[in-house]
């Protein structure tokens, strides 16, 4: 039967089309329909004519026989070779054997598409560096966390780190071989390389962010006069950190196997550690290398950072509209970079540019999604609410994180629970009804349409590759870097399940042993919210880069299970979305293992040990704070030692613990608007999936309403300033450069991104050791440093000041 004219125009050679199995379906349309639902699939890259797998090329010497060759990105010559038609740079219509690389520029860019299975990964080096630059991270982003100025080390300094001193063990270490029964191991195995380096990072990526639960610790220390052993607190914290890595087995054929779940986060580190170990001790002369760019780049940025990090401080904050009106109320309202909209898009600082997230890993398409959404809800709906006074706003900044009180003050959470820590209904009449501004309202309600958004999403996207993917194994799988990687065994799905037994019980014998306001019944509904996000909030991470916050949607239920328990409301928000998102980062690790070739057992095994000695590094750090530092986490700590996540931690509790959400947006209260944002977000993903189906080749199949919202997450206290340079950048990078300087892209752009995010860590780590913390800190008072803060932006000022009180007079 002769085939139907297709009515849509594609880019592709018809020979190159994939070969299609119902003559009735129009090939074109056929190969456009099955990668729909990936937008970071090229139309105008044609698939190959081969269909031809791994085994029945008989290609395994691209694994077996040999280590790192050039790659695309590396040779100039092959570059030529690839180009067709006339473009003289854009390599995305080069074809590619996709049996013998990835379908995705992003990929090759960051990753070679070989493999040395015969390198050593399980060395002696990897666990002494590793546990060593592990620990030390982990304690000292513990110490330093709750210390006001606050900095944290990145995990990008223990990637640069361990390459010099694991080149030095190579040289010092003896290299004497051993006969353990049987087994021949040695100190030094030979020269040190990039596999033993990915799991050093790995490890030090696994806990470079602090341990959640230590937050709740310190809450019940300085706000409910409690004071939780230490066997409680180890049990907890194990608990709530190692549950998530035991969901991995059952989630890792959705989220690392396939070749579209390709984590961009996990590019960067791909280049880097390719482009370290690549280049060791080697000089290039036709070009440029991307060793020597990443170094230029990465002391660039570190140079620089002293400008907007200290010396000018007015070029990281710079709302220049609100220095010529600085008491203007509206202008600061409208362009400030504090408590105001942000209107404006320059800001020469790469911390707030990448404040969530690096332009340059993002796709452009997801970036395009993210602003939008922002301009139409925080610069379109925002003002209108706020200069129209909706629910009191104008007695309140637009844009802040705290919640107030009937006085325009931040609300006082002690004000409202009794001796014991439990909320008090007569203290609360006594005081206030809790305000909350405009941003934050909005906040709120973009987080509740993220959680049905990212649900009737998945399922409409996704539910035909979901249930494929049940039945697969990795061998099904035809990318390049998932058939390397068959080389080595898996991790049986049995030892995920005893590390989730054990961890399970953990749980339970702290909530059963010592008094923790929080029934094991809470516990197991709080585990079930957690996973039954975990594969939708993956899949949305997993390609777009961008991660739904899911603790509003913990704290929500918390708030209507166990009303009136503000710590039972903070364990429930801990394991009701801690699990995921730690599963969520051990996929990301799994996925950087998974493109770098490492031994899936070696990656379980170094994850598990560097995160349960984080567990007992944390609690015994926190531990020796309270213990050592007079008036820790008061606000008079003559060192800075105030603790302000924990003010923020306690100010949640009393509100959805204590307060609860049934006061705020239950029927008839103040805030019940809010609530249909679920609504919103159920319905909004429906009408863009079936444009993008009518319209396979337009702009709709890159709408993704998840994203929208998900990246809404950090506001406040992020700003539009955050979002408006975010995307300029963006575009710059992933737009213009990408379309148009697709070689310079394809070779640069992960290791600009690395550079950069390495530069202002250490920056920052430089001002805050050198100038800031030494003696009480050097100070420099000058019109750059406080032309910003002396604003009604930075000061918080409200449209309207309250005679007494504003709002109802009586409350219940």
């Amino acid at each position: 039967m002769e085939a139907k004219t297709s009515s849509y125009s594609l880019n592709i050679p018809t020979l190159l089309r994939k070969r299609n199995s119902s003559p009735d379906v129009p090939e074109d349309v056929d190969y456009v329909m099955s990668h729909l639902n990936d937008p970071n699939w090229d139309y105008s890259q044609p698939p190959t004519a081969s269909t031809e797998t791994f085994n029945e090329k008989g290609e395994t010497s691209s694994w077996t026989d040999q280590s790192y060759r050039e790659t695309e990105t590396e040779t100039a010559s092959q570059l030529e070779s690839t180009r067709v038609g006339t473009s003289g740079v854009d390599l995305r219509e080069a074809k590619v054997e996709f049996n013998d690389e990835s379908p995705y520029a992003e990929v090759r860019a960051a990753v070679p598409n070989t493999d040395d299975p015969s390198l050593p990964v399980n060395t002696f080096r990897v666990w002494f560096l590793g546990i060593i630059l592990s620990s030390l991270l982990s304690a000292l982003n513990h110490f330093l966390l709750p210390r006001w100025p606050s900095v944290a080390i990145s995990a990008l300094i223990a990637q640069l780190i361990a390459l010099p001193a694991g080149k030095f063990l190579e040289w010092i270490l003896p290299k004497r071989r051993f006969n353990l029964f049987g087994f021949v191991w040695s100190l030094n195995p030979g020269p040190f390389n990039v596999k033993e380096h990915t799991v050093i990072t790995i490890m030090a990526n696994a806990v470079y962010t602090d341990v959640y639960s230590t937050s709740i610790f310190a809450t019940q220390r300085v706000f409910y006069n409690q004071n939780p052993p230490v066997g409680y607190q180890l049990l907890i914290t194990m608990s709530s950190q190692l549950i998530g890595y035991a969901w991995a087995g059952i989630v890792r054929q959705f989220l690392v196997w396939p070749a579209s779940m390709i984590w961009p986060s996990a590019l960067v580190s791909c280049a880097l550690l390719n482009t370290l170990n690549r280049n060791w001790g080697k000089k290039e002369t036709k070009h440029i290398s991307r060793e020597k760019f990443f170094l230029f780049a990465a002391i660039g940025s570190t140079l620089y950072y002293f400008l907007p990090g200290y010396l000018f401080t007015a070029l990281s904050v710079f709302s220049w509209v609100c220095w010529i009106a600085p008491k203007n109320q509206t202008v600061n309202t409208l362009f400030g970079y504090n408590t105001g909209l942000g209107l404006g898009f320059l800001t020469f600082d790469w911390s707030m540019i990448s404040w969530i997230g690096s332009p340059l890993v993002s796709p452009w398409w997801t970036e395009a999604n993210l602003f939008v959404s922002f301009v139409i809800v925080y610069w379109i709906i925002a003002p209108i609410l706020y200069f129209k006074n909706v629910l009191f706003a104008k007695f309140m900044p637009i844009s802040t994180s705290t919640a107030f009180d009937n006085t325009g003050m931040p609300y006082d959470i002690t004000a409202v629970v009794d001796e014991n820590g439990l909320f008090s209904e007569e203290k609360y009449r006594a005081y206030s009804p809790l305000y909350m501004p405009v941003n934050l309202q909005l906040a709120y309600g973009t987080q509740f349409a993220l959680i049905t958004a990212v649900v009737v999403h998945t399922f409409l996207w996704y539910r035909h590759d979901i249930v494929r993917q049940f039945r697969r194994t990795l061998r099904d799988e035809k990318d390049v870097h998932s058939r390397l990687m068959t080389a080595y065994r898996e991790v049986p799905g049995w030892w995920y399940g005893a590390l989730f037994v054990v961890a399970f019980v953990f749980g339970v014998v702290a909530l059963q042993v010592y008094p923790s306001d929080f029934p094991v019944w809470a516990y197991i509904v709080a585990l079930v919210i957690s996973f039954i996000f975990v594969l939708p909030v993956g899949i949305i991470r997993a390609i777009t880069n961008q991660l739904a916050a899911l603790n509003v949607l913990a704290e929500f239920v918390a708030g209507y299970v166990l009303p009136g328990h503000p710590v039972g409301a903070m364990l429930f928000k801990t394991y009701g979305f801690v699990p995921m998102y730690q599963t969520l980062f051990f996929m990301n690790d799994l996925k950087i293992g998974h493109y770098m070739k490492i031994p899936p057992r070696v990656m379980f095994m170094s994850q598990l040990v560097a995160s349960t000695l984080a567990c007992f590094i944390c609690v015994g750090v926190q531990q020796w704070q309270f213990g050592h530092i007079t008036d820790m986490c008061l606000p008079t700590q003559k060192d800075g030692f105030i603790c302000n996540d924990v003010s923020t931690f306690a100010t949640a509790s009393i509100i959805w613990g204590g307060i609860g959400p049934q006061r705020l947006f239950g029927p008839g209260a103040m805030y019940n608007w809010v609530l249909y944002f679920f609504l919103i977000g159920a319905l909004l993903p429906i009408p863009f999936y079936f444009l993008a189906r009518r319209y396979p080749l337009s702009i709709w199949r890159y709408v993704n309403i998840p994203v929208c919202f998900a990246g809404l997450g950090q506001l406040p206290p992020a700003t539009g300033i955050n979002y408006s340079a975010f995307l300029t950048v963006g575009a710059i990078f992933q737009w213009w450069v990408r379309r148009y300087h697709f070689r310079w892209w394809l070779r640069f752009n992960y290791i600009l991104s690395a550079g950069l995010d390495i530069g202002v860590s250490v920056g920052i780590v430089l001002v805050f050791f050198c100038l800031q913390y030494p003696k009480g800190g050097i100070e420099l008072n000058w019109w750059g440093n406080t032309v910003w803060q002396n604003t009604f932006d930075a000061m918080g000022m409200p449209a309207l000041l309250p005679n007494g009180t504003f709002g109802p007079q009586t409350w219940a």
